[in-house]
């Protein structure tokens, strides 16, 4: 899972990218992109390890990539939101300190995101046109010909300040299309770096979508935070009035808008979590352990993880009859503990 940051200069981006990563931005280079894991929060996995005693513990994480601050000219965004063209989840971070204006920072971003989408979009086009001017095959002058009218279609949609979305094609229409990766296709989140005395958080909802969530953190704060102790951060806050971000529930909501949850896995080697797509199944749940896993998956075993740490064994869950085998189209739910059974 790769989360894509993106903002303008001075926007903090950059500042968050440390908190959730705990790795310092590097300077060197701000002109291109850089990516760190930020390890997803798992309690339950301390609760699996009182049981099996395993030998290591580990926990899922997702790749955070920090990109160049966009100028506010639009001059050269086209290409530095190219980095993001492999993210599966962008953070826009709007910054309200200095005077700077929420809804008019998330226009401006919505309108880069269509400028780059419209460059991708008529340079392909460019190209195809020139391709069906030549003798090909009945069958390549058909795909070539789909693929022209698809993204003509795009094409005037952007620039009507119309984003890409999958559910306006056909199937036919989408599998054409969805190897450019358009931006504005992506889900989102806004994130609103406040200032340091902020408080009203709840406010900045109403700039954006129903669909597009919007969290507010002082970044800023955070970061001078992790540097105190527990008591030196307890009598700031207290003393400031303030209250502060809780990164791990941060992390857990990026995990959860981004459209991913966990599974786990436990044994004498190695208790873990898995990040994986909601809605996979038992062979995707299985693919995210080792992709040999997916020829030669033959069934799982599933266990509740409430279930198992309440009864206190594999044995008890099995007594109880609560354990049960899925076959590779069961559909994974969030906490569930899986074992894997591969042919030979």
């Amino acid at each position: 899972m790769k989360i894509g940051l993106v903002g303008y200069k001075g926007s903090g981006k950059s500042t968050l990218f440390t908190w959730l990563t705990g790795e310092q931005a590097d300077i060197s280079l701000s002109h291109a992109s850089q990516s760190a894991m930020a390890v997803i929060p798992e309690p339950r996995l301390n609760d699996l390890a009182v049981l099996y005693k395993p030998k290591k513990i580990t926990q899922a994480s997702m790749e955070i990539v920090d990109t160049p601050g966009l100028s506010r000219d639009q001059q050269g965004n086209v290409a530095k939101l190219g980095y993001l063209r492999e993210a599966d989840y962008l953070v826009c971070v709007v910054p309200v300190f200095e005077g700077s204006d929420v809804e008019k920072e998330m226009v401006a971003f919505e309108e880069d995101l269509i400028l780059a989408d419209l460059e991708i979009a008529t340079h392909r086009i460019e190209k195809l046109q020139e391709q069906l001017k030549r003798h090909l095959p009945k069958d390549d002058l058909q795909k070539l010909q789909l693929e022209l009218d698809t993204l003509e279609m795009i094409r005037q949609g952007l620039e009507n300040g119309h984003p890409v979305l999958a559910r306006d094609m056909d199937e036919d229409q989408y599998k054409v299309t969805r190897s450019f990766r358009f931006l504005t296709e992506k889900n989102r989140m806004i994130l609103v770096n406040t200032g340091d005395d902020e408080t009203e958080h709840d406010q900045y909802q109403r700039y954006t979508q129903p669909d597009v969530p919007v969290v507010a953190v002082s970044v800023g704060l955070e970061v001078e935070l992790e540097k105190m102790s527990e008591q030196e951060r307890t009598e700031f806050l207290n003393e400031m009035g303030l209250t502060s971000t809780d990164r791990d529930a941060l992390l857990r909501k990026l995990m959860d808008y981004s459209g991913q949850m966990v599974f786990l896995t436990a044994g004498e080697k190695e208790v873990r979590s898995w990040l994986m797509k909601k809605g996979g199944t038992a062979l995707d749940a299985a693919g995210c352990i080792h992709t040999d896993f997916l020829k030669k998956f033959i069934r799982a075993e599933v266990m509740r993880c409430d279930d198992l740490v309440r009864l206190g064994s594999e044995r008890d869950v099995k007594a109880a009859n609560l354990n049960r085998r899925e076959h590779k189209d069961y559909v994974v739910q969030e906490g569930d503990v899986m074992l894997f059974h591969i042919s030979q």
